[in-house]
């Protein structure tokens, strides 16, 4: 078991750094470098913060003018209202010494309540996935899977969705959902929980690419042991228009593992991005399979620029003349040799003090005494020229 640190217990040096280096964010680059390794926190289990549970940290972003970390939590109104956290992560280029939670807000629907849970109306529950700062308007925007049940007992159909709020939770719009990513009852379009995970601004936030996790029914299977045809899409919309502009393949790497029992539950899919340019970024593959303790967590540079736009292609699986995205790996968690959680959010932290940008990783543990809410910290060697 891994040692939990006290909050309180704050080094003077890692207090100081925090709050000296939050304003530098790097410029993009077309050379991201490699990974160090430099630490890891974990947060104990079912911590109680302002009357509500934490876990199931979905996202993570960084606001470098306040220093203040963004997490967005994946519960569906079951135990607390759906809701996002701020914290403030302390450590340099040695060690990772704590995190510390700041406050807790509720997403709040356009009519300005709070969401409900399932039992009370299954319709209007939300499944928040990602969530990332908007420092050109001040605001949030996350996304929500929905919810696709198709039973003898009760069809259930809320379509997926990206959200624009205020810091404070409350509603200002929504962006224009691609018909590709309707909900159906039958065998077409999003499959359940393999939607919108992840979402990331360019640069300058002109753009916002967001990440599906798995293919849709019409664009072929989902990714299997040994298989290589499994494609998802990234889609590009304009941040201020909130308009698509257009939609790219990604194809999905083979599941790490076979489940055990062999017909058992496997996965492999996109649960986080963030974007380094406006055609580069970094894509989190999560893999895992029943039997199997570790997930699976690779990090890949992926390049859009000669990808084709596939916006107006309702299936891959018989349109085949695209172009998909190139992707090539960084890092692949395993090579830390210790046990590597659920890994769906990542972005860039401060500068350290020896001048290299820092990258922080969360993970979520699903609410589950077995998982753990995992914060990795590494800090980006930049290539040399």
């Amino acid at each position: 078991m891994k040692k939990h640190l006290i909050l309180l217990a704050i080094p003077t040096l890692l207090l100081l750094f925090s709050c000296s280096t939050t304003h530098k964010i790097p410029a993009a680059s077309p050379h991201f470098g490699s990974l160090k390794y430099i630490g890891e926190y974990v947060v104990p289990y079912n911590l109680s913060f302002n009357g509500t549970t934490v876990g199931g940290l979905s996202s993570i972003d960084y606001n470098p003018a306040t220093g203040l970390y963004y997490l967005i939590c994946d519960d569906r109104s079951a135990i607390n209202p759906a809701r996002f956290y701020t914290a403030r992560l302390y450590f340099n280029n040695h060690s990772f010494d704590s995190v510390q939670f700041i406050t807790v807000t509720s997403l709040l629907q356009a009519n300005g309540t709070t969401y409900p849970n399932s039992k009370t109306n299954a319709t209007l529950t939300p499944d928040p996935e990602a969530m990332r700062y908007n420092a050109k308007k001040n605001c949030l925007v996350w996304a929500s899977e929905g919810e696709r049940i198709v039973d003898k007992k009760d069809t259930v159909l809320t379509n997926p969705g990206i959200y624009e709020i205020k810091l404070n939770g409350q509603y200002l719009d929504s962006f224009a959902l691609p018909a590709q990513f309707r909900m159906q009852a039958t065998n077409n379009g999003p499959r359940r929980n393999g939607v919108f995970e992840g979402l990331g601004f360019t640069p300058d936030y002109q753009y916002l690419y967001v990440s599906q996790e798995e293919p849709r029914y019409e664009d072929g299977p989902r990714a299997d042991v040994h298989d290589t045809t499994a494609f998802t899409r990234i889609i590009k919309f304009n941040s201020n228009t909130h308009e698509q502009v257009a939609q790219y393949a990604y194809k999905l790497s083979p599941v790490a593992y076979p489940p055990n029992p062999a017909d058992a539950f496997k996965i492999n899919g996109i649960s986080d991005i963030m974007v380094l340019s406006d055609h580069q970024l970094l894509t989190i593959e999560r893999s895992s399979s029943t039997g199997i303790k570790n997930f699976t967590i690779r990090i890949f540079l992926t390049n859009l620029n000669k990808a084709t736009d596939i916006s107006q292609v309702n299936a891959l699986q018989t349109d085949t003349h695209f172009i998909p995205a190139t992707k090539q790996l960084v890092l692949d968690f395993a090579s830390l040799g210790k046990y590597i959680d659920n890994i769906e959010g990542i972005t860039y932290g401060p500068v350290l003090p020896n001048g290299h940008q820092s990258l922080v990783f969360v993970a979520d543990n699903n609410f589950s005494a077995e998982e753990e809410t995992q914060f990795f910290l590494f800090e980006i060697i930049p290539q040399k020229q």
